[in-house]
């Protein structure tokens, strides 16, 4: 549910103020919130223990950083239902990575699941949108920094408590963005857009990132990363539908549909499968 809310949320501020800027602003909104959180916990000091904090500075880097650059820079150049639905490339991500790192072999269910998945995305964009468009581009490389930042968190980072990984996901990718921001020397909006604008943000970091992360760790601490991603990925657009309407007025077209029903069989597919089973050692 709250994740549905993340793709209007990006086209309405991209809309009115350029994407790096959103993309810093947000980010930094959702650190000092954590900053703040951690302090109050009295956890602060984790996320600069020695020999740890390189690690954590690197998931920063890679689960916000370069993630939310490139998300909102896509979603600037897409409609929030596009947005959506190309996100849902994740589950491709998923699979190889946890096959290459866990050794969870896909089974064939899961391989046939994602190819319906794959072909829902690709029937409600259409071939035409697909290879053309510079924003579903920028999008499909989204997932994969979002991957490669679980698979940092369970190979290097294990029995790290969810509040200390959501904290330097946005301590360090915050401050990593405002400062590229800085030095490519961009502007802010002007003042009477910026007082307004600021708010949605706030909301946009806070809730809609921080909060979201926070249940996402405590997500894939209980399920194995394929599944989990699965289960809270493709419902996404289905459930985005309805935020995007609200927000920005946007419809599904009917080939929209039938590719986000394709992508809903996909899903209920791999989630009722078996849990993925690392191979047995030799």
């Amino acid at each position: 549910m709250n994740a549905a809310f993340v793709p209007g949320f990006a086209k309405l501020t991209t809309g009115r103020a350029d994407a790096f800027f959103v993309a810093a602003a947000t980010g930094l909104f959702a650190g000092l919130s954590c900053a703040a959180l951690l302090a109050w916990r009295g956890q602060l000091a984790a996320l600069w223990r020695p020999g740890h904090w390189p690690k954590l500075a690197l998931l920063g880097a890679l689960g916000t950083g370069l993630a939310f650059f490139l998300f909102f820079a896509g979603a600037e150049r897409s409609t929030a239902i596009e947005t959506a639905l190309v996100l849902q490339v994740e589950p491709a991500y998923s699979l190889l990575l946890s096959w290459l790192a866990f050794g969870h072999r896909p089974t064939l269910r899961r391989v046939a699941a994602l190819a319906v998945i794959l072909t829902g995305i690709a029937l409600a964009l259409g071939a035409q949108r697909l290879s053309g468009s510079a924003g579903v581009w920028l999008l499909m490389a989204t997932p994969l920094c979002w991957q490669l930042s679980h698979l940092l968190v369970l190979k290097r980072l294990p029995g790290t408590h969810p509040i200390v990984l959501t904290g330097a996901r946005y301590v360090y990718g915050g401050v990593l963005l405002a400062l590229a921001f800085a030095l490519r020397g961009g502007a802010l909006p002007p003042a009477a857009e910026l007082a307004t604008l600021l708010p949605v943000l706030a909301l946009q970091g806070v809730v809609l990132s921080m909060v979201g992360t926070l249940l996402w760790y405590q997500t894939i601490a209980r399920l194995d990363l394929g599944r989990a991603t699965a289960i809270v990925v493709p419902s996404i657009p289905l459930l985005s539908l309805g935020a995007s309407f609200l927000l920005l007025g946007e419809v599904a077209t009917p080939r929209q549909w039938l590719g986000l029903l394709l992508t809903a069989a996909g899903v209920l597919a791999m989630v009722t499968g078996p849990a993925a089973r690392a191979r047995a050692p030799r």
